[in-house]
């Protein structure tokens, strides 16, 4: 198994901007880094194997049953246990897309498809290419297929896939007794969520499971705090007996029930992203790059001719995230969060000099 390299590696090299993960741009919330430091105090027991405040307090939030919530150690660590629950045989992936869904089925022997999102159309995930490659990949005379992973808003291409478009994949999944997982962790930077939350579909559809985290939209990746929410009460506990005992921290349940009393934090997050991203977009088109539309807080771009641009910022110490280890893309296409002004106006800056030379 070949190791795989995710951004925010800011250990093996001296780095001051880091643009390379697609965290929060106003970091942690006050409230959380306080109920987080106040936490520290029950650090001498062990926490809560279950979560039980923490789920109490998601199924007010997303609407589902306690007994549908498993929490983890980051959505990672659940794609990991949701491939331990069902030791599927045969499942299919997007491409590109995160990368660890794919490392997940591998742990247990699974035989992993990949359809191919494509540049001409801007890497969207249309419904009809999925519906084809589910015929194609459990067709007649080839091996069933157990599971689809879907990422909407999808990672690293900033696009998601419609409430309706989600609903009918889910649709053809269910005619064909296959588990559909969707991977939601990007959807609080959304301008309208709600218009693509596929969490109200799983009273309808048994075979669905939806990841969400808190890493990205309250930065805290260094925290680990992930959930699943499950229509089938059964893969729920399926999930809980794979999964670690006390996996979740007391520091990252304390931190997430803080940051689920944020009101006002995502919706400024939202208009900080909806001002900065067409602006971060348009600089680097100015410098010669392919930008890809985005509708979430990191934007996908091509750079041609220049396969070394992480290694130029680096000399900077400014890190952005390489996407050549990505299925489906070259090694002159990158991702860069989007940051707040001053700091985007740094590697902007960065790239001219770049340019220049």
């Amino acid at each position: 198994m070949s190791e795989y390299i995710h951004g925010g590696d800011i250990y093996s090299q001296p780095v001051r901007l880091d643009f390379s993960i697609n965290v929060n741009p106003l970091g942690i919330p006050e409230g959380v880094k306080a109920a987080a430091e106040a936490s520290i105090e029950r650090c001498g027991v062990y926490p809560d194997s279950r979560c039980a405040r923490l789920a109490e307090a998601l199924s007010q939030k997303e609407g589902v049953e306690e007994k549908r919530i498993v929490c983890g150690n980051g959505a990672a660590d659940l794609i990991f246990g949701l491939a331990l629950a069902l030791k599927p045989k045969k499942a299919l992936v997007a491409a590109p897309s995160f990368a660890e869904y794919e490392k997940a089925l591998e742990t247990v022997g699974c035989r992993t498809e990949h359809f191919f999102l494509t540049e001409s159309e801007n890497f969207a995930l249309r419904p009809e290419k999925v519906r084809k490659a589910l015929k194609e990949h459990d067709g007649e005379g080839t091996e069933k297929l157990d599971l689809l992973f879907l990422c909407s808003p999808n990672n690293p291409t900033g696009q998601g896939v419609g409430r309706e478009d989600m609903e009918q994949i889910a649709r053809w999944c269910r005619q064909r007794n296959i588990w559909l997982a969707v991977d939601q962790c990007f959807e609080e930077f959304l301008e309208e969520p709600e218009a693509y939350s596929v969490v109200p579909a799983l009273k309808d559809f048994p075979n669905l499971v939806v990841f969400k985290a808190f890493t990205k939209s309250f930065a805290m990746a260094g925290l680990r705090l992930g959930y699943a929410l499950c229509a089938s009460a059964e893969l729920a506990e399926g999930l809980r007996q794979v999964r670690q005992p006390w996996s979740v921290s007391a520091v990252a349940q304390a931190a997430g029930l803080a940051a689920l009393k944020e009101k006002d934090f995502l919706r400024q997050t939202r208009s900080l992203i909806a001002k900065e991203r067409p602006w971060l977009s348009a600089q680097l088109e100015k410098l010669g790059m392919k930008v890809y539309p985005s509708q979430v807080n990191y934007l996908l771009f091509r750079a041609p001719g220049r396969e070394n641009l992480k290694e130029e910022l680096l000399k900077r110490e400014i890190l952005i995230r390489s996407c050549a280890n990505f299925t489906g893309l070259g090694e002159d296409t990158y991702r860069v969060c989007i940051r707040r002004r001053e700091e985007n106006r740094q590697l902007i800056s960065a790239l001219k000099e770049i340019e220049e030379r």
